[in-house]
């Protein structure tokens, strides 16, 4: 029933033809222009050595950079705030899969270069990890390779694995995460690995995109800080805008609530959209527009994107990373 629910939600609008972008916006997949030609995603660079004891604020634990940045067993700075990790969560499969809590955090909050995992339900999770492990998943920036990364995740991990990995993040609610500002002024921030990271104080016309960065770019990027979240800076009017795309279409989409809940919290295997990363969400529908995605339930999202401009999607990302997880 959930399945005939959804497809009729998808079906409602029948697109006359996907509309093409020529680059996917650069500010979504972490990158301050669009690919060139031949762009490749770099290798993942070496392991952190620095043994200098680091601590935040209301931890108990002191660990190194190098403990932090473990690919196999990084730092869990509040234990006691989360159920037992599975061990693939906490030290990942020697050599071919990384903890999942290294990049999503043991709390699932995850960032803005890779996605937020928590509140999940278990189905969607699954069915996830499955589209990676067969191709289905694929990124329209060539450089982005932390997608290459999730590919050989779940290609070496096993059924069992992959299951506990998603009961566990399911059992953790989605809570708030981001703040979403709208400025025409956004503080001047670098690209570092898919991650954009303020420095200084000095600030710059925000223009058509949205930025997200670390409310702390020491405790995001050097701390993995699982408590320092994340500021969105969109364009004025973008929520309004947004708005008008998710409740009532627009006459280019249906409304987002149709399948993904009245309060954009989820639905059944559908996930949530309320709260979440607005790079994260633009990335997915840009990436479904584009046939980047694929997949049973992708199919069903292509109609519900085909007719939406690059600024249609910014607008409607605005919107859902504003409303309350």
């Amino acid at each position: 029933m959930k399945s005939f629910r959804i497809a009729t939600c998808a079906l409602a609008f029948v697109s006359a033809g996907v509309l093409f972008a020529a680059d996917p916006p650069p500010w979504a997949y972490g990158f301050e222009g669009p690919p060139q030609p031949g762009a490749t995603a770099p290798p993942p660079g070496p392991a952190n050595t620095d043994q200098t004891p680091r601590t935040i604020p209301g931890a108990t634990a002191q660990y190194s950079r190098a403990q932090i940045a473990n690919r196999f067993g990084p730092a869990d700075w509040f234990p006691g705030e989360h159920p037992q990790m599975p061990d693939v969560v906490a030290h990942g499969k020697q050599p071919n899969v990384w903890a999942c809590g290294l990049c999503h955090y043991p709390n699932g909050k995850g960032r803005s270069e890779n996605a937020g995992v928590s509140g999940l339900s278990t189905e969607y999770f699954i069915h996830t990890m499955n589209d990676f492990k067969n191709g289905n998943r694929k990124s329209a920036d060539p450089r982005k390779n932390n997608t290459n990364l999730m590919i050989q995740f779940a290609k070496n991990m096993t059924d069992d694995e992959i299951k506990a990995a998603a009961e566990y993040f399911g059992a953790m609610k989605w809570t708030p995460w981001i703040k979403v500002v709208e400025t025409k002024m956004a503080p001047k921030a670098k690209p570092n690995n898919g991650l954009f990271l303020i420095e200084g104080k000095e600030m710059e016309p925000l223009g058509n995109r949205i930025l997200e960065a670390p409310v702390n770019a020491e405790a995001t990027e050097i701390l993995r800080d699982p408590h320092s979240g994340f500021t969105a800076y969109v364009p004025l009017g973008s929520v309004k805008k947004g708005e008008a795309l998710v409740t009532k279409g627009g006459g280019k989409t249906i409304a987002c609530a149709n399948c993904h809940g009245a309060d954009l919290k989820g639905l059944g295997p559908v996930p949530g959209l309320a709260g979440r990363s607005p790079s994260y969400l633009m990335r997915q529908m840009f990436d479904m527009q584009q046939g980047f995605r694929k997949g049973a339930w992708t199919e069903l999202m292509k109609p519900v994107v085909a007719n939406l401009t690059a600024d249609d999607m910014m607008n409607i990302v605005a919107y859902t990373a504003s409303r309350m997880p």
